[in-house]
């Protein structure tokens, strides 16, 4: 097997740009362009400190809504609506990568997990493993064995067996404990009282949220604190607790470009980073670090 295909989870890391780069750049029509700044320097880092041969940056096209949105329109709901001049410095960081030569994964009903697990699929077909560069628990739920994420950020790396140390369950677990648990960030909502530790406590005993639900009058009788109590949650909340692990669970069928195959790194596009630099009014040393890189 060669070397892991890198699949970025970019979405993090240009909101991260956003909150944390000082608001004083902009572009030749003074637009801000600081989450671009900061996503360029993370993408150029990666680069130089990876070299990889394989590699596909997800975005998720539409900030504001997607396919679960249909299932569960209250999901993200707790979000403010991305601003329009964030929503523009998303299509300059998607200008970055293409013209490094990176596949760009995007979809109006799709989310990056969801385009980062569809490709996870493909390149597995392809005799590849998979390194997801990501914070977020949610994709550790398709980790295989020969698979691996990386926490950039912090230089935290684990794979499938590691995954129970971090979050007190199995990665073929996690969109079951997030059935149970809920997920404020993503506004799903969870089984109500029941917490991680409980969580992770009823999913080592029963193994999955189907099990557990079939099995749910042998609740009460666990040596855990609050059986009893638990086990009415369970009852009363059953299609909560479904339908929030359907909202957790990464969709591998999103659709992907018919030309990703591998997502082997393509060539510079010199005069598409000439004009990129332009735009966004890229100083020297950010021009030469691009068209090195």
């Amino acid at each position: 097997m060669s070397g892991p295909v890198h699949l970025v989870d970019a979405s993090l890391y240009v909101f991260r740009a956003w909150h944390s780069m000082p608001p004083e750049f902009n572009d030749r029509e003074g637009w801000p362009v600081n989450a671009v700044h900061g996503f360029t320097r993370f993408v150029l880092e990666l680069l130089e400190r990876q070299r990889p041969e394989r590699i596909a940056i997800a975005f998720d096209e539409s900030l504001d809504s997607n396919f679960r949105n249909d299932i569960y329109p209250a999901y993200k709901a707790n979000r403010d609506a991305a601003p329009d001049e964030l929503k523009r410095q998303f299509g300059y960081c998607q200008r970055v990568c293409r013209a490094l030569g990176l596949p760009v994964l995007s979809d109006g009903r799709y989310e990056a997990d969801d385009l980062i697990g569809a490709a996870l699929g493909q390149v597995r077909r392809a005799g590849h493993a998979g390194l997801i560069i990501s914070a977020d628990k949610d994709l550790s739920q398709l980790l295989d064995v020969d698979d691996e994420q990386w926490d950039y950020a912090r230089n935290e790396r684990w794979r499938a067996d590691g995954v129970k140390a971090r979050y007190g369950v199995h990665a073929h677990q996690i969109a079951d404990y997030l059935g149970l648990t809920g997920d404020a960030i993503d506004n799903i909502p969870g089984v109500p009282g029941i917490g991680a530790k409980t969580a992770a406590a009823l999913l080592a005993h029963f193994s999955s949220l189907d099990e557990l639900l079939a099995r749910v009058a042998e609740v009460p009788y666990l040596s855990l604190r609050g059986s009893a109590q638990h086990a009415r949650r369970l009852v009363e909340h059953r299609d909560i607790a479904l339908l929030s692990r359907r909202l957790a669970t990464i969709d591998v069928n999103a659709p992907l470009p018919a030309d990703l195959g591998d997502a082997t790194r393509r060539a510079l596009d010199t005069a598409a980073l000439e004009a990129l630099c332009d735009d966004v009014r890229f100083g020297p040393m950010t021009r030469r670090r691009l068209l090195s890189a």
